[in-house]
């Protein structure tokens, strides 16, 4: 595998993860980061790794984010992914796993409560990578990233507690 088949890879894992949530997400990318891995010396080792992001436009109330974030955990167990880590801060917490092949991602809120999902794949043999080819769900923003949440749905923006799970 090279670093485009590790990004499409990355891709598509973070696009299942989007997509196994209702109601759907309103999300648009992130910018991608590729780094040279090295080794103890810091000489190059002809590999690199990639960094993926996704921010999440859609408004997440305080009282759902707890939801939105176990629909994610239970989401990534049920693929076999392995839950690495959990921040259980109050204003900003995560969920970090890995995948078997050692893709490592989160889903992390951050500042007003804005959602973000970042995957990052192991070193594999460099080459270009190309941006990711799924288009986002939202338009594009002018201004830098982070972009902040601005669309309202009404179970995800809902200001009370979500309905028992059945």
């Amino acid at each position: 595998m090279n670093m485009q088949e590790a990004a499409e890879r990355a891709d598509a894992i973070v696009q299942e993860t989007i997509d196994s949530v209702e109601p759907r997400l309103r999300w648009n990318h992130g910018p991608s980061i590729d780094k040279v891995c090295t080794d103890v010396k810091n000489d190059a080792l002809g590999a690199g790794s990639v960094r993926r992001r996704v921010a999440i436009m859609t408004i997440v109330s305080e009282q759902r984010r707890g939801s939105l974030l176990g629909v994610v955990e239970r989401g990534w167990k049920s693929r076999g992914y392995e839950i690495t880590s959990v921040d259980t801060d109050r204003e900003l917490p995560a969920i970090y796993a890995a995948t078997p092949e050692g893709f490592r991602m989160s889903v992390a809120v951050a500042g007003e409560g804005q959602f973000f999902f970042s995957i990052t794949t192991p070193c594999f043999a460099e080459s270009d990578v190309a941006d990711p080819k799924t288009p986002p769900n939202t338009p594009h923003r002018e201004g830098g990233y982070p972009q902040r949440p601005d669309i309202h749905d009404d179970f995800w923006s809902a200001p009370t507690p979500p309905p028992p799970r059945t």
